[in-house]
Formats: structure tokens, sequence, C-alpha cells
């Protein structure tokens, strides 16, 4: 070994080698590319041995050892006072960065750098809630992740049975949306009828950053159960005129708001159209994984109040008491009592609740909001990319979990390849999804008794009679 390689060795060693803040230090003053090397190995080896709570106290040191030079700073600023020269720019924006960046690109250099800074990056997420003053050091790793990860830097790969096992077990690992469950079941998603596309970053073989499950399909379909029926017959590729998208993950919570899935999506249609001209739709087979949870906060006053409940359902009322059957004098004439007596078991009355859940769900899309957005991460997803919301399937999804999170609601987002920028910019600039022709008029409807307006109008009408 070279002697400057094991005096560096000796040095880390003999100089409390378990000290984080040491080795940082160490690696930000190096020069060398191989001595950098070195360093970013060791320190990635002793992160990977740090208990949680020491792993938030690293966190903690980058935030207030490793922020920007101050005093650099305010030197920057007074170069050529009232001059925006490119030196005094340059100046500024070094003096600006973080050395907690450079110190991350140097850790990159390691063998698993990426990985681990990608894991450093998930373990500070779930740290954030409760240590705040973290959300510089995610900032920073955030900067460096959008470039690293950028579309330039991913390449799109078809999976199919005869993908390397590492990678099929990691597509078993990484399903959050429809469990994969077993061989089998993952041999299924991949038949002639199937697809499966995957973005990869070089820096991570083998592991997929995101992957989308696709059925090729006649016709929209409004049902998950045969999309994942082992047994479903295969359709013959070229009889198919629909693809539906039915699963799309994001694979690594480190890359969390990482924004490549609209990227994804775009390439996917490509590729097919390419493969299949026969294809005339692009749709997905959606879950709604917010209902239950909106819907069962009556307190929360730019929600789904009593107020709002009752007058979206007015028109069902009798309809759903009806079934309900209701037993106590006051409870007799409450549709909103009744919609969640029905919704304890919303399989066993569906015919009752079709039309309810329908109208409830589209008030879901085009009325609630978190903060200025869309309150269902997912339609923010679709929506931004540039679908529109087609159709709203009530007991799309009689799995469990389909029961427990949307009461088995699922929706259908549509692609449609020239109208994909259009929509993406209303959506972006408004906040306010596009939805299909079909269900204009009854967004409109909604948009009324949310806001009062049409009980509002009932009201003057009979007052107006009576004078």
């Amino acid at each position: 070994m070279p002697d400057f390689l094991t005096n560096l060795l000796h040095s880390i060693r003999g100089a409390r080698g378990d000290d984080m803040q040491l080795l940082c230090r160490q690696l930000l003053s190096q020069r060398g590319e191989a001595s950098q090397t070195v360093l970013a190995r060791r320190i990635i080896t002793r992160y990977k041995a740090l208990t949680p709570e020491e792993r938030v106290s690293f966190f903690q040191m980058l935030a207030s050892e490793f922020g920007p030079d101050l005093a650099a700073i305010k030197q920057a600023l007074s170069l050529g006072e009232g001059t925006a020269t490119v030196e005094r720019i340059s100046a500024l924006a070094a003096a600006a960065e973080p050395p907690r960046q450079e110190l991350f690109r140097r850790i990159n250099t390691g063998a698993t750098g990426t990985e681990t800074l990608v894991a450093m990056r998930r373990d500070l997420l779930r740290a954030l809630p409760s240590h705040p003053e973290l959300a510089v050091v995610d900032s920073d790793l955030k900067h460096l992740f959008r470039s690293w990860f950028n579309r330039g830097f991913l390449h799109l790969d078809r999976i199919g049975w005869h993908t390397s096992a590492f990678t099929l077990e990691k597509l078993i690992h990484y399903e959050s949306v429809h469990e994969i469950n077993g061989w089998p079941d993952l041999r299924r998603r991949l038949d002639a009828d199937r697809r499966c596309f995957a973005f990869f970053q070089p820096a991570l073989p083998g592991d997929p950053v995101i992957f989308v499950e696709v059925a090729l399909v006649q016709g929209l379909s409004r049902d998950i159960a045969p999309l994942l029926d082992i047994s479903a017959p295969v359709l013959p590729p070229e009889k198919a005129d629909t693809a539906i998208f039915y699963s799309i993950n994001n694979c690594l919570d480190g890359l969390r708001g990482i924004p490549f899935g609209n990227f994804l999506i775009k390439q996917v249609v490509d590729e097919l159209h390419g493969e299949l001209p026969n294809l005339r739709n692009y749709s997905t087979l959606s879950p709604v994984p917010l209902l239950a949870r909106a819907l069962g906060r009556p307190d929360d006053e730019n929600g789904f109040t009593r107020e709002r409940l009752a007058r979206l359902l007015q028109e069902f009322a009798e309809d759903l008491v009806r079934a309900a059957e209701m037993s106590r004098a006051t409870d007799k004439s409450d549709p909103v009592f009744a919609l969640f007596k029905l919704l304890k078991d919303p399989a066993k009355h569906r015919e009752v609740l079709d039309a309810p859940l329908r109208r409830l769900t589209l008030a879901y899309f085009t009325q609630l909001r978190s903060g200025e957005r869309t309150y269902d991460p997912v339609a923010a997803f679709h929506l931004s990319n540039g679908a529109r919301l087609e159709a709203i399937d009530p007991f799309a999804n009689l799995r469990p979990y389909g029961l427990r999170d949307s009461f088995g609601v699922m929706v259908n987002y549509r692609y449609i390849p020239d109208d994909m920028e259009e929509n993406h910019e209303q959506f972006v600039r408004t906040g306010n999804p596009r939805v299909a022709p079909g269900l204009l008029q009854e967004k409109r409807k909604i948009a009324a008794m949310w806001s009062g307006r049409a009980e509002k109008k009932k009201t003057e009408k009979r007052m107006t009679l009576k004078t």
C-alpha cells in the first residue's frame, strides 16, 4: 500500500476513528481522489453501524457544523457593493453553498456511496417530524438528488420473467399498491398481456427507482379483480385496444419528493405506442387512498362537514335511510347517519351506495384541498402529469385494504397524448382537475352543494313563491 494511504489509515484509526465529525472534516480537507475514496468508505461503514439515535446526532452535527460560512457570505456581498459583477455573483454562490453538499459529493465516491446517501435521507425523513432543525440537511440532499436522479441519468427498462432474480425480488418487495403474493402472482403480472417498466440509475444496478405495471385489455377496466387474477386467460397483445396502468410504485423512501414519475408515464406511453400501434387508450385504475379518512373528519371546516354531507346526500336520503333500517326516531330522516351505518359493510349495500359514493368521490377530487394542493396524492401525481379524471368506480377493489381506505372505490385517470400538456398546465396553474365530459354536469352540481349555493337558491325560490 502506498505510504500516504498507510499514513492516512493510521491517522484515522489513531484519532478516534469512530468520531464522525473528524472523519467528515478530514474528507473535506483531502485533495487526492484515492484518499477521498478511503475516507468515504470509512464514513459509509461507520454510518451503517450507527444506532437510530446516533444517526440523529450525526444529522444534528451536519446541520450545526457544516452549514454555510456567514462571514464568507458577508465578505462576498461586500465585494463591488451595488454592482452585480460575474466575480461577485460567483463568490456569493460559492460562499452560500453549505460544505455539507461537497461532503455528500465526496461520500458518493465511496463504494455504495449513492445507496448509502439515499438510505441516509430515508433515515433523515423519519427523524424530521420530531427534529425540524434537520430540514437544512434534507434540503441539501434533495438538491443533489434532483441532479443525480434527473431524467438524463435514468434509463428505462422493460422487466420480464427473464430479468435477474435480484430485480424481480425487488419488485415483490417494493410493490405497495397491490401486494404481489409470491412468484406465481409475479409471473402472471409479467405475462404476454402485461408489461412492467422501470427506471434505473447506473449507481444502483438492478434496483428500480420507480416502476409501473400495465395490463393490456379491451375497453376501460373498472374492476381490479380481473387484472390481479392469476388464473385469468391471457389476451393476445394484438387484440388489446387499451393499456391500463394499475400500479405505480416509488421504490426508495430516500427519494421521496424527487420528481421522475412524470417522465416514466410519458415514456411508457411512447414505448407501448411504438410496440403496439393497435392501442388507442391509455388509462389507469387507481386507488383513492385517503377517501375514508376525509369522510371521517366532520370537524374539518374545509372538508366534509356534516352540513355539506347532508346537502350532497339529500337526493339519496330516502334510499339510504330505508337500507339502514333506522331504529331511533331522531335518526329516521338523517342520510348522514344512514350513510356511515351502511359503510360499516359497504360491499353488502352496493346497490344503494353506488350513486352516493360516486358523488362523494367526485366532491373529494374537485372540492377538497390540502393547503393549495389536491388532497389526494395519487390524484396529484396523475393530474400533474397531464391526465384527466375519466370515471369513478365504486366497489372496484373489494380487497380488505381497498374497503378500508376507500370503501372499495377506485378511479380511472385517462392519458390522451394530445391533451396532456394542456391538462398539465391547467392543473399546475389553477389546481383544478380536468374531468371527462360525462362528469362535468355532476361536478357543477357538487360545487353548488359544497358552497351552499344550491340551498340558497331553493330558499330564495320558496320566498319568492310565498310573496
